[in-house]
């Protein structure tokens, strides 16, 4: 029999005792959605019996269903309009998510490749408007809006975001100071003009950034709640998010199809990540560097 080295048995268990306390550390985050996700699966006599006044305490088992009620799912699809919702929401993660990327884009070029006078000044005041918290420009941003003519419609909405998002700016702006200025310089030489360099240099290079900024808005987008409660007035534009909390209103005491309509909702932004995860990492990861 070949025994197993010590110094591989001790990695072993240093890389498992890691994982327990990862695992510990995000247990406090998880439970909400965990209760989420059983609380979908019970009956409205499982959710109110324990908790209460004279019932049983809340155990670990009571977190498990029993037995599972899987027809809250079609009650809830039923009760809220939920395809209407998600066709609202989908059109606006992909007409923000393309507008935000690419604007940003673009002015992180400018600023990380373009010789212009005085562009630290100007990133400076970019990185300024950063500080200004969202309560301070509601009201502002809900007059312009207001006087434009545009609520009730998605404009207050997707115009914003379409002129770039100072966040997704700094984040690219690191990343493309990373490129090599030698592809740049060798193509102004050729006489590439700048909007070639950005489309065919800059862009295919910074796809890390781009992907990790386009996921960002997409959550934005997708859990947005404050934006469609300001400017939007015609149910059949409300999204995901806003109608969830409409449901809350006329249904507050059905808490199972609340939270099974929860999960559904919960879902995309999950898989989204999923599939998007080594490429966020590696943008996260590399957005700090520069030459």
């Amino acid at each position: 029999m070949i025994e197993t080295p010590l110094p591989f048995r001790l990695s072993k268990l240093k890389k498992l005792a890691v994982y327990l306390a990862l695992v510990a550390l995000c247990l406090p985050a998880l439970m909400p959605l965990l209760w989420m996700v059983s609380t979908s699966f019970k009956t409205d006599a499982q959710v109110f019996a324990t908790g209460g006044q004279g019932a049983p305490p809340v155990t670990l088992g009571s977190f498990i269903p029993h037995p599972f009620d899987f027809t809250n799912y079609p009650k809830a699809l039923a009760a809220v309009p939920f395809q209407l919702y998600l066709r609202n929401t989908v059109f606006l993660v992909v007409v923000t998510v393309l507008g935000a990327v690419f604007s940003s884009a673009v002015v992180a070029h400018g600023f990380a490749k373009c010789h212009i006078s005085g562009k630290g000044l100007l990133f400076g005041l970019m990185l300024a408007t950063m500080a200004l918290p969202g309560q301070v420009t509601m009201v502002p941003y809900f007059v312009l809006f207001r006087t434009l003519g545009w609520y009730g419609t998605y404009l207050p909405l997707v115009v914003p975001v379409c002129f770039g998002v100072p966040f997704y700016i700094f984040l690219m702006t690191q990343f493309m100071r990373s490129l090599p200025v030698d592809l740049y310089e060798a193509g102004r030489i050729d006489g590439v003009n700048e909007w070639r360099l950005f489309t065919k240099v800059t862009l295919p290079l910074s796809r890390p950034a781009l992907a990790t900024c386009a996921l960002f808005q997409f959550v934005n987008t997708w859990n947005d709640f404050l934006g469609p409660l300001l400017y939007l007035n015609n149910p059949a534009r409300y999204t995901v998010a806003y109608g969830l909390q409409q449901f809350l209103s006329r249904n507050g005491g059905q808490w199972t199809m609340l939270m099974a309509a929860s999960t559904i909702f919960v879902v995309p932004v999950f898989l989204v990540f999923l599939m998007a995860q080594k490429t966020f990492v590696e943008g996260i990861a590399t957005t700090g560097g520069k030459n």
